[in-house]
């Protein structure tokens, strides 16, 4: 890690699933500090006791508070933006909660950032905010029109830069179906599933972690980026879930799948790239890297040229990426850290109720 030698990294909404995977990398790097800034004071009392390590520093605030912002940006060299609201139904009854956290939380802390020369910040996004349907996916779509507009006014020799990561469906991130399904299972309750045939683009804590830090590494102002990620229906995620937890007791395989609909707000497949961004995607490997239009506000160059190349090209999305069967899927199940300790392949560490990564 001697690319974060010495360095203070920020993560807002630092208590979430992704920030704890981020310390998990990084604590025993040579990084000199990591700072914590969200506005859950109990989840950080936690994180505190559990991790006793003075590497970390945590603030309260909220980045909807633009004060609040200021005070923890002194001394920061690089941020990891991860506060959001990301609940589909929550956002769904309370859409203006999702605009102040998502897009103007998001801005003030991206004014912060360039007032204070801050170097790189990597803001975090959803394969929902591509083609959205939900206040959820609206609000990050405009968060990602938001930074990348800044890091075009940036300009690519600017002293700070933004760009920002889009990715599917964290497997047993807070929230997530998984825990779910396997509580329900334990409990000898159905596994409720929306729609048997629904897709998500399947990825572990530890890919979304690679996923920014590659773009850390990678990003110009304005760039997106995207991981290739395998994609598996819900009905094969059930069956997998069910033959893991199966070895461990026969009754689990018996478990009833009951389709109880498409959620409000839910999608048949969801989409990481849009056809648009794939005409100008440059693929990197594992990733896609797509550039800002950096095209001026000259509206002929938007109403007059056209691109041939976007009727040729589709989106890449849940139902056109690699398929997992059910035995990809179980090997994928594998790598979360609760499903090996729940299958004795792993010391418990933390409470059997624990369930997310």
């Amino acid at each position: 890690m001697s690319i974060f030698k010495d360095k203070t990294l920020l993560i807002t909404g630092g208590t979430g699933s992704f920030g704890n995977a981020v310390l998990r990398r990084f604590l025993n790097s040579d990084i000199k500090e990591i700072r914590i800034f969200s506005r859950d004071e109990k989840k950080q009392d936690d994180m505190r006791h559990a991790l006793q390590n003075p590497k970390v520093k945590f603030y309260i605030g909220d980045v909807r508070n633009r004060q609040s912002v200021d005070m923890v940006m002194p001394g920061v060299d690089y941020i990891f933006s991860a506060a959001a609201l990301k609940q589909v139904p929550s956002c769904e009854f309370f859409p203006m909660e999702a605009v102040r956290t998502n897009v103007e939380g998001t801005n003030n802390v991206l004014e912060s950032a360039i007032a204070h020369g801050v170097k790189r910040i990597v803001v975090l996004s959803t394969d929902k905010a591509a083609y959205p349907i939900n206040a959820m996916g609206i609000s990050k779509a405009m968060m990602e029109k938001v930074a990348i507009a800044k890091g075009r006014a940036l300009g690519q020799d600017a002293q700070t830069t933004i760009c920002c990561t889009r990715y599917g469906n964290v497997m047993a991130s807070r929230g997530s179906v998984i825990p779910l399904w396997v509580e329900q299972m334990q409990e000898g309750k159905p596994i409720t599933i929306t729609d048997p045939n629904m897709t998500r683009f399947m990825m572990t804590l530890d890919d979304a972690v690679d996923l920014v830090i590659y773009a850390w590494e990678h990003g110009e102002n304005g760039d997106l980026f995207v991981q290739k990620a395998p994609a598996a229906t819900l009905d094969v995620l059930a069956q997998a879930l069910k033959e893991l937890y199966g070895q461990v007791d026969p009754k689990y395989a018996d478990t009833e799948v009951k389709v109880i609909g498409t959620r409000h707000g839910e999608k048949l497949y969801e989409t990481l790239v849009t056809r648009e961004e794939m005409a100008k995607a440059i693929d990197m490997g594992n990733y896609y890297r797509i550039p800002c239009d950096t095209r001026d506000l000259n509206y002929d160059k938007f109403f007059v040229e056209g691109d041939e190349k976007v009727s040729k090209v589709e989106d890449y999305h849940s139902h056109n990426t690699r398929r997992l069967d059910v035995e990809g899927m179980k090997e994928l199940l594998l790598k979360l850290r609760f499903v090996r300790e729940d299958l004795g392949l792993l010391e418990r560490a933390r409470a059997k109720e624990i369930r997310s990564e």
